[in-house]
């Protein structure tokens, strides 16, 4: 159940957010830094939140046609307000706290939690599928990165599987019903694997894999202007897609709540090999989590307030 505690904890993710920022900050060589973000050109500035936010459209009509896929009528500015509310809690291991908008649904529309809470494990899924395939591209860009492509592209296949034969999927439930962190999302995923079936295969496999290509392909481009708009233009624009999808992989692998420092730490790394400075790749580490994550929690709780806060959840 979500709560105000809920939101306590947020506030702590992103009070240790703001103190690993600092840690990276002064780690790296302050006048470049100063230098850097003195000079960050604001015309990309409108560039990057609207591409980032075009993203939020992308999954927000993911979302619509798994509704609609498992007969789900809502209207489409309430489901608009409510999916926008879940950003709110993105900043949670697996963003498993996005498992909000199940719970909306069902105090403000009566939809089952049955019916909803299991699309919220396959856009996860959805997710992590499309960051693959995108993610591919990196094989070629500095040779990097294929053991750890090949090992979530299997783990990944391993969870379809698990998914689609309704024995195997019960087995799972019961064993992650033992461990604490995980109680409350098996208990919300009984009974529902029908629902799951019809998710994940056929047409809506399709359309859904390609909406979740797309969303990469969007917040990777959000990063390449982040990039440009600091002066750096010696990493391309595909490059700077596979680099930010195969750090996000990273940090959910890692189950970090929302794969702070994880992923901040890998785009660094990754663009450190691509030729940026030290420095400079922190602060684009930070930057890009900046717009592409913390821009989504903020807009999340103002959606969230607009729906009336937790007192409905």
């Amino acid at each position: 159940m979500f709560n105000r505690q809920s939101i306590r904890k947020i506030l702590i993710i992103i009070i240790a957010t703001v103190g690993l920022y600092a840690v990276f900050f002064l780690i790296s060589d302050f006048s470049i830094i100063y230098d850097k973000l003195t000079n960050f050109k604001l015309v990309y500035l409108p560039l990057i939140l609207g591409l980032v936010s075009a993203s939020w459209l992308v999954l927000f009509f993911r979302w619509s046609v798994l509704l609609r896929n498992n007969q789900i009528i809502i209207p489409r500015k309430e489901s608009f307000l409510i999916y926008l509310s879940s950003y709110s809690l993105a900043a949670t291991p697996g963003q498993l706290g996005e498992l909000i908008k199940a719970h909306l649904l069902k105090n403000k529309l009566d939809v089952p939690l049955s019916k909803t809470a299991p699309l919220v494990l396959i856009e996860r899924l959805y997710d992590l599928t499309g960051a693959l395939i995108v993610s591919i591209l990196g094989i070629w860009f500095l040779g990097i990165g294929v053991f750890i492509i090949a090992a979530a592209a299997a783990a990944l296949a391993l969870i379809f599987v698990l998914l689609y034969s309704k024995s195997a999927f019960n087995k799972t439930l019961f064993l992650s019903k033992r461990i604490k962190f995980l109680r409350n999302v098996s208990e919300s995923l009984s009974n529902s694997h029908e629902s799951i079936q019809h998710s994940i295969r056929g047409r809506t496999f399709i359309i859904s894999t390609s909406l979740s290509m797309g969303y990469w392909f969007l917040l990777g481009s959000a990063a390449y202007f982040t990039l440009l708009a600091l002066g750096i233009d010696s990493i391309g624009l595909l490059n700077m897609i596979s680099i930010y999808s195969s750090s996000l992989i990273l940090s959910a692998i890692s189950l970090i709540p929302g794969g702070i420092g994880i992923a901040e730490g890998s785009i660094a790394g990754l663009l450190v090999l691509g030729g940026v400075d030290l420095s400079v790749a922190f602060v684009l580490g930070v930057l890009i989590r900046i717009f592409t994550l913390w821009y989504a929690v903020l807009v999340g709780f103002i959606t969230l307030k607009i729906n009336g806060g937790l007192t409905d959840v």
